[in-house]
């Protein structure tokens, strides 16, 4: 292309859109009279202090942003200024940085500002140094050593939630992986926690900001309608208003009326969870009515309801029954004017104070009786669950599992259920009865074992609802709950103690077992056993306690031999068979200890009692065992005994493993009768009719059918194999005896596992 003349001919060269203007830092004397605002006698020499030391330490730091690093404590600080926090608090959030970031130690920060302040620094210090299989792991670590640290001080949550809402304010400048990561931890754990401490309004910030990062797309649909429908309402909105406030003043309420909108998050996930469109939605807008005393809240709801008709179920109460994190309100919505439902909020100045800022609500700076933990402790119901959180979540044995009960913890709505003496207990919404029966005590769930919901019996596993009256049934015989009830539980404390009660239960089985084959190789060895002496030699076996020794000898990670040893360093194992000669001749011999002829009484048996006794034991896979076999047991590291009878072929595989058999004899109460398991396979005629034949054969004999399956081996015949659980042989065989009789059965044999 040619050019003009009078042009010079150079091609225009593209302009970058302009970044907006950076922010002026917040000067000392600036931070100093924020604080000074709220709190006239704060310590400006400490606040100078800190700003100086903060500057210096991070001296030419940038962020990804491209400004100074110390830009982002600054920042921090301010917003903790907006919540009116102390002077510690805030020279901790200038601070907060130094020691992870900086060559800052915290010895010249206690020397420097105190040891509250340094304490509050490190509480905030991301571990380091640390070897961790995952991110995850190293995430919920960090998360771990958080929780602890807000347990001492809850001023460390403060400035953590502080620091991550600024990181999330400047989140763009962050390259895209991490920023995705940032955002999901924030949706996952600071928002909900935020929302937990009563700090709706960082919630709602923490949640947008996260949105919009995780779908934009979603994120800017949503924003446009929103602002779409409160430009068409504007006037509706201003209408609202002034009627709420004309119609409260003419009954003697002075309120003060304030309209807002909900958050795109909060409309999102409300389309996403009720399967509904925008335009369905019917609460977008909201109004708090804020008036001087709880009585004049009642009086409001009584104008409110008598002016405007009610939408049903949408009345709730939380100044009578606070919600967990203080929050206190009455919520109705009616058909206000035009037509459209309108949700209010009736408070107190003080209740929308605390609606606001949550546990930041509570003033530290002006209270002289007790630390500021303390001080939560005796005022804030919300910082009482945290701790109580943490507690539970503190037991945690491995980091992942720290961290997805964190995320159980953090993320439910809440339902309100009660004990028959009318004791309030919170919930998660969709929690169920295992759920309020360890909310309850730790002890009631473990021992639970039914139900009754608004007095009639339920399963365990109903979910319940708001107002239900729960009366938990238990017994002292339960002293661990079944394993299965951990993916039952909708609740962390649930989750985690049905988890560590399952733990406590499997130890105590490899303990017991552990004890039984080292006191019977002392018996046949006829050498003496004595805790006294074991604990003596428990050094040697490079254990901590006797339970140590007897669980590791049980679960097969140690013999018993070695205790031996330890306690006998004379003490020679006799050997069964020549080892290395004929496997045939050492099988028989065992076989022989395994199955004396009164199987009574060998001292050296250890007795089996079935699949409720107290050892971690299990019948042979493909066939089991039943009382009136000859048996043996086979040891698994960490799986327990399994029991055979003496004519499995399973067996020979473990003919060259002579150290992993066990003298074991039954040992059944006829008084307390139980089933045990065993397998039949019968070939029946094809015809109609002929397996309700054997069905009614075994329920007439008192059998009970666990599995059943079956194959067409011709077009005459069909092969059953069949899972029974009898009480015992002569059961067992009785049955089999009155299949053979059957006319369609042509063939009816045991199978021995």
């Amino acid at each position: 292309m040619q050019t003009a003349p009078d042009s010079v001919g150079v091609a225009p060269t593209p302009v970058a859109p302009a970044r907006p203007p950076r922010p002026r830092m917040m000067r000392q004397y600036d931070l100093v009279e924020r604080v000074r605002s709220y709190n006239p006698d704060t310590d400006e020499d400490l606040l100078n202090r800190a700003y100086v030391y903060a500057m210096k330490a991070h001296g030419e730091q940038t962020r990804a942003s491209g400004d100074p690093y110390f830009s982002h404590p600054l920042e921090v600080a301010a917003i903790l200024t907006g919540l009116k926090l102390d002077d510690a608090t805030i020279v901790a959030a200038l601070l907060h940085d130094t020691i992870e970031d900086t060559e800052a130690t915290r010895a010249e920060i206690d020397n420097m500002f105190g040891h509250e302040i340094g304490a509050l620094v490190e509480g905030l210090t991301k571990l380091k140094r640390l070897e961790l299989v995952s991110r995850e792991a190293k995430q919920a670590e960090n998360l771990r050593k958080l929780l602890l640290a807000i347990a001492e001080d809850v001023r460390v949550l403060l400035i953590k939630l502080a620091d991550r809402l600024h990181n999330m304010r400047t989140l763009e400048f962050v390259p895209p992986a991490s920023r995705q990561r940032i955002a999901e931890e924030t949706l996952d754990i600071y928002a909900p926690l935020a929302g937990r401490m009563g700090m709706q309004e960082m919630r709602e910030e923490l949640e947008d900001l996260a949105f919009c990062t995780l779908d934009p797309e979603a994120h800017a649909v949503v924003a446009q309608r929103l602002d779409a429908l409160a430009e068409r309402n504007r006037n509706l909105i201003g209408e609202i208003e002034s009627q709420l406030t004309t119609s409260l003043a003419n009954k003697g309420i002075a309120a003060r009326v304030n309209g807002r909108r909900k958050q795109p998050f909060s409309i999102w996930t409300k389309m996403e969870r009720k399967s509904v469109g925008f335009e369905q939605l019917s609460d977008i807008f909201g109004f708090r009515v804020v008036m001087p005393d709880v009585e004049a809240c009642y009086r409001a709801l009584g104008v409110v309801h008598t002016t405007w008709p009610v939408v049903p179920g949408r009345f709730k109460d939380y100044i009578s029954t606070p919600k967990q994190n203080d929050y206190r309100s009455i919520h109705t919505t009616v058909i206000g004017p035009g037509n459209q439902r309108v949700e209010l909020q009736l408070r107190t100045a003080e209740m929308d104070r605390i609606a606001e800022f949550g546990i930041a609500a509570h003033a530290f700076y002006k209270d002289s009786a007790g630390s500021p933990t303390e001080l939560l402790n005796r005022e804030s119901n919300a910082f009482a669950w945290l701790r109580h959180t943490i507690e539970i979540l503190s037991q945690s044995v491995n980091p992942e599992e720290f961290l997805e009960h964190t995320k159980l913890e953090l993320f439910h709505d809440q339902v309100f259920c009660f004990t028959p003496k009318g004791k309030l207990i919170a919930l998660p919404r969709h929690a169920n009865v295992i759920d309020f029966a360890y909310a309850v005590h730790t002890d009631v769930g473990n021992s639970t074992v039914g139900c009754k919901i608004n007095g009639k019996f339920a399963p365990l596993s109903s979910q319940l609802q708001n107002g239900d009256e729960v009366e938990v049934l238990t017994s002292a015989a339960q002293s661990a709950p079944p394993s299965a009830w951990e993916s039952l539980a909708i609740t962390g404390k649930a989750r985690a103690a049905i988890r560590r009660a399952t733990r406590a239960a499997v130890r105590g089985q490899y303990v017991s077992l552990g004890r039984r084959i080292v006191e019977r190789l002392f018996i046949r060895a006829k050498i003496e056993y004595a805790d006294d002496k074991l604990t003596g030699a428990l050094p040697r076996l490079a254990r901590a306690t006797i339970e140590d020794v007897m669980a590791s000898v049980g679960r097969g990670e140690m013999r018993a031999s070695d205790v031996a040893r330890a306690m006998y360093p004379d003490y020679k194992e006799e050997r069964v068979g020549r080892p290395g000669a004929g496997a045939k001749k050492s099988l028989a011999v065992k076989l022989k200890l395994k199955s004396p002829p009164d199987p009574a009484r060998s001292p050296s048996a250890i007795p089996i009692g079935g699949i409720n006794s107290d050892l971690p034991i299990k019948f042979a896979p493909n066939g089991g065992a039943v009382p009136g076999d000859r048996i043996v047991g086979i040891v698994t590291p960490g799986e327990g005994i399994t029991i055979y009878p003496i004519q499995s072929p399973a067996l020979k595989d473990f003919e060259e493993e002579p150290e992993h058999w066990l003298d074991v004899r039954w040992d059944v109460d006829d008084t307390t009768p139980q089933r045990f398991p065993a397998r039949i396979v019968l070939d029946s005629l094809n015809e109609p009719g002929s397996l309700a034949q054997v069905a009614t054969v075994i329920a007439e004999h008192d059998g009970n059918i666990d599995n059943i399956s079956m194959t067409r081996r011709s077009a005459d015949f069909t092969e059953m194999t069949i899972d029974l659980e009898v009480y015992d042989l002569k059961h067992l065989s009785a049955i089999i005896a009155q299949l053979r009789a059957k006319d369609v059965v042509a063939r009816v044999e045991r199978v021995n596992g």
